[in-house]
């Protein structure tokens, strides 16, 4: 017997609460023609009712055995602002019976506001989950050649960030559905406690804007769209993915909506985060879910600017997921360089800080970017600091969570770039076992005349008779020649990067080293010099391993001045060894 088509439902009370508790609407049963209820919120947190025509079924729509209903927005509200984007994951009932959610909408410029439903059997399918890979997302595409059915945005609210950090948000997150930036302010969860807050779970119904927080703290970035479905603390919302990532741990907080803003091309809603009211745990292809009353695990990024002003700090959470995290903790620390009256076309930066994973020692940052570089100072250290984070974080070996990230950044208002011009010996190149020799070295800093670094250094008495080369460089130059490079396949260890991290040297600073004719190996990030020739046939078997990396040179640095600011070049000099016993 063929289901019967239910009777128009009554038209809801303007105030009154969606039904919450009539079951499911069996997606075999929709019908064109029926008369539905779609639950959103235009302005403030209290969801208004909205009529909803269904115009039918979409097979496959949003890929095998993946339907998606078609429907026309109804009433006054909705023909003026036509489809909106945080208008995803509104529920929709036939009679007191959820039948799905709000989710997809058809073209830009469409004279009818027409959305896809994502039905909740779909949905349903999310809460149940575990914490499996996420898998591709589905390209979401009509029956008609003529138009295609993408997600309704989420409105991705970026509070307290300059406009240049705003931008760079979007050159990093182009292609996906976060490149889009809608106005918006910071609310309770980053004002105040991350913890949830039991008075604001209490106001959680189905029909409310609810915003996912990536980043919370004294900046902001959180992405808003509806509650679905809400029973015994599980929820589901937005009816397609944010990002489809799979399992995941953001902090969900209401949304007050300030105001819808109508537009053919982009029409948005205007929000304020609210209180937390527990956390996101999936990101799939048919919803975003999460439960009430608990709370996400971030990862803490606190952040200290000294300038000629004074010091300013900046302490947000970032989320720990690995296809975000990294472009998100790059503009955080953009973003921080940017707002200080020091900054300007002119200003460098010296970063010193730490990683903090678990497991492991913290890894010292010690970094500098000087301004008249091809790229604004202030990218250029974000960009560096990301990479740095990002070798860490990304680390197939890693298993510990990183428990903090900490930085202090130096505002220097100058150019701070020097030129290695060349290095000379002051006296003869023929020299004696320990005996002292003296480097002379000039540097040319940016735009400033040269000057001259007078630097002795003292030969090790072990010498033998023959040839010394004599490195004179920038700590880049140093570091290749004590890393020699490994093969690429497989990456390094975590053990391995945070090993040559910690050997890194100050940019700052001149070094001199000699290159010795004796073995050196590089042995998990760890630099072996000198290797007497039976420790070096020892290791010979093993000198493939993608652990150990030998050379036939061997780097002893003699010494080191600072010179002010990050230097660059290098110079090879050579000593001819005498060994007569004689000393200068």
């Amino acid at each position: 017997m063929p289901a019967q088509t239910p009777p128009p439902p009554k038209t809801p009370v303007a105030g009154s609460p969606p039904p919450s508790t009539g079951g499911f609407f069996p997606l075999s049963q929709v019908r064109r023609g029926m008369i539905g209820t779609a639950w959103t919120v235009f302005s403030g947190t209290r969801p208004q009712p909205m009529g909803v025509k269904i115009l039918g079924v979409l097979r496959n729509a949003r890929g095998p055995h993946q339907d998606l209903i078609l429907a026309r927005l109804l009433g006054a509200e909705a023909q003026y602002t036509g489809v909106v984007e945080g208008m995803s994951g509104s529920p929709v009932y036939i009679g007191n019976k959820l039948v799905g959610a709000l989710s997809y909408r058809i073209g830009q410029f469409s004279k009818q506001p027409i959305a896809g439903i994502t039905p909740i059997e779909q949905m349903m399918q999310v809460r149940h989950l575990s914490a499996a890979p996420a898998g591709l997302a589905a390209r979401a595409n009509s029956a008609s050649t003529a138009a295609t059915f993408k997600p309704m945005e989420t409105p991705l609210v970026m509070a307290g960030f300059a406009p240049a950090a705003v931008d760079f948000w979007e050159q990093k997150m182009a292609g996906t559905s976060l490149a889009q930036v809608a106005a918006g302010g910071v609310g309770g969860a980053s004002l105040g406690s991350m913890k949830p807050s039991p008075a604001a779970e209490a106001t959680m119904v189905p029909g409310s804007a609810v915003s996912a927080l990536l980043v919370s703290g004294d900046l902001e970035v959180s992405a808003t769209c509806t509650v679905t479905y809400l029973v015994a603390n599980h929820l589901l919302a937005c009816g397609h993915p944010l990002m489809q990532v799979g399992p995941v741990s953001m902090p969900m907080t209401t949304a007050d909506v300030l105001t819808t803003l109508a537009s053919p091309l982009n029409a948005f809603k205007i929000i304020n985060t609210g209180a937390t009211v527990g956390a996101f745990t999936q990101d799939r292809d048919s919803a975003i879910g999460g439960m009430i009353g608990a709370e996400a695990h971030m990862i803490p990024v606190h952040i200290t600017v000294h300038d000629s002003t004074g010091i300013r700090h900046v302490n947000v959470h970032i989320l720990d997921a690995p296809s975000l995290t990294p472009q998100a903790f790059e503009v955080v620390v953009y973003d921080a360089l940017l707002q200080n009256n020091d900054s300007t076309a002119k200003t460098s930066y010296h970063l010193t800080g730490d990683i903090d994973v678990a497991g492991y020692p913290p890894s010292p940052l010690d970094l500098w970017s000087s301004a008249g570089g091809p790229m604004p100072a202030s990218m250029d250290m974000a960009l560096q600091t990301g990479q740095r984070f990002n070798q860490i974080y990304s680390n197939s070996a890693r298993q510990g969570i990183v428990r903090s990230v900490n930085l202090y950044i130096d505002a220097i208002p100058r150019f701070a770039s020097l030129q290695l011009q060349g290095a000379q010996l002051i006296s003869s190149d023929i020299v004696h076992p320990g005996s002292t020799v003296v480097i002379d070295a000039t540097i040319r800093p940016w735009q400033k005349p040269e000057r001259n670094i007078r630097i002795p250094i003292v030969l090790p008495v072990r010498l033998e008779t023959g040839t010394v080369r004599v490195l004179v460089s920038d700590a880049a130059t140093l570091d290749r020649t004590l890393n020699q490079p490994r093969p690429p396949i497989p990456p390094p260890s975590l053990a391995t990067v945070l090993a040559q991290d910690r050997r890194l040297h100050p940019p700052n600073r001149i070094y001199v080293s000699l290159l010795l004719p004796e073995a050196q190996a590089s042995i998990n990030g760890e630099t072996l010099t000198d290797l007497p020739l039976s420790v070096a046939n020892a290791f010979e078997p093993v000198r493939t391993s993608d652990q150990i990396v030998m050379n036939g040179e061997s780097v002893k640095i003699m010494a080191q001045e600072p010179v002010g600011g990050v230097l660059s070049g290098f110079q090879i000099l050579t000593l001819h060894i005498e060994a007569d016993g004689s000393l200068n």
